[in-house]
């Protein structure tokens, strides 16, 4: 139930009487005034007020009335009404025949800011609440209950949305232009927090890298990685999960690099994750004989880059192609794996890829 409190009736009673000759008042639903333009009455009890909030009805109290009553003023009092809920008095000071022709004005006015202040109100709530709903339906199981809350809340959880993770050099919040401008660029789009730093943008449609130009200039951002579209909930979490490590890779392995596609960088992004299981030390084992061989290690880069063609891997290292079979044999040689075989240079691969990551 909406509730007027002291900084509603007290606004109130400012405006009313910027342009009213008279004292205004307004009270709560028990009587007390809680906004005045005389402070020595706030706080006391109005007995015009409760009259009003008995009968629901306009009281009108003239100089013989206030004289019997003791403590009251003459004056006309109205019922303050939202949604046909009685929530308050609103009570204007002097001779009613003088002041009846600016109660309901006055009422009316006063209506209209506790209509204003009682939406401004629930699309706070909406927004915390849809900030919350957003937060458990990406991470951990989500009750069918929640996703049902979702729609109703008119988020749209059963659209496809692409994923991308935003990882700013300041500090963020939900009120940071940053936030406004993806809201902005995307309205059904969603945004979650993932600490400081940190901000999940989750957009209804496929777009391509060259739509978030405008995010790479003039923002504070270090970092934006892109997933691939989900097509439901349950994918968009792991997407979201996989971003988080696309972004713990990049800072350790790319960190020059501002735009990452999980898409190109999926299968290392994998080994980041499972960087510490005893499986991935032992497919980066091969690689450790090259740490001493630089130039056998850009050999093998260049191989791994042009796909094995001999003649385009030479050029591309400025050296003869003899002299390129002669580095490969000696790549063989330290790591025990034939680049010219496919399985062998799959191995090669996968342990340049993990080379680094591993404890």
């Amino acid at each position: 139930m909406f509730a007027l409190d002291r900084a509603l009736a007290q606004d109130i009673v400012d405006r009313a009487m910027a342009i009213l000759p008279h004292n205004v008042n307004v009270m709560d639903y028990l009587g007390i005034i809680i906004g005045s333009g005389d402070a020595q009455r706030l706080s006391s009890c109005h007995a015009g007020a409760q009259q009003v909030l008995a009968t629901r009805q306009v009281v009108e109290i003239d100089a013989g009335a206030a004289s019997r009553l003791g403590g009251v003023k003459p004056g006309v009092n109205l019922p303050l009404m939202l949604d046909h809920q009685l929530v308050g008095v609103l009570g204007i000071t002097g001779d009613p025949e003088q002041v009846r022709v600016y109660g309901e004005l006055v009422k009316m006015t006063a209506e209209m800011l506790m209509e204003q202040r009682r939406q401004q109100a629930d699309l706070q709530w909406r927004q915390q609440r849809s900030d919350e709903l957003l937060a458990r339906l990406l991470w951990g199981d989500c009750p069918d209950s929640l996703a049902e809350e979702a729609r109703q809340l008119g988020l749209q959880p059963q659209l496809p949305r692409q994923a991308l993770l935003l990882q700013a050099s300041e500090p963020l919040s939900m009120e940071h232009p940053l936030i406004a401008r993806l809201r902005a660029r995307c309205p059904d789009s969603w945004c979650i927090l993932r600490g400081p730093d940190l901000v999940f943008w989750c957009r209804p449609s496929q777009r391509g890298l060259a739509d978030l130009q405008w995010l790479e200039q003039g923002w504070p951002l270090l970092r934006i990685g892109v997933a691939e579209p989900a097509q439901d909930l349950a994918e968009l979490r792991q997407c979201c999960a996989a971003l988080r490590d696309l972004i713990d890779y990049a800072a350790q392995r790319c960190p020059a690099q501002r735009l990452l596609s999980l898409h190109e960088l999926r299968l290392p992004v994998l080994f980041w994750r499972h960087r510490d299981d005893w499986l991935a030390r032992d497919i980066a084992a091969p690689m450790r004989p090259l740490h001493e061989h630089p130039q056998l290690l850009e050999t093998l880069d260049r191989w791994l880059q042009h796909s094995g063609e001999s003649q385009v891997c030479a050029e591309a290292l400025g050296i003869h192609r003899n002299s390129l079979r002669y580095r490969l044999e000696k790549i063989a040689e330290l790591t025990g794996c034939d680049p010219y075989r496919t399985a062998d240079l799959l191995q090669l691969y996968l342990g340049r890829q993990v080379q680094g990551m591993c404890k």
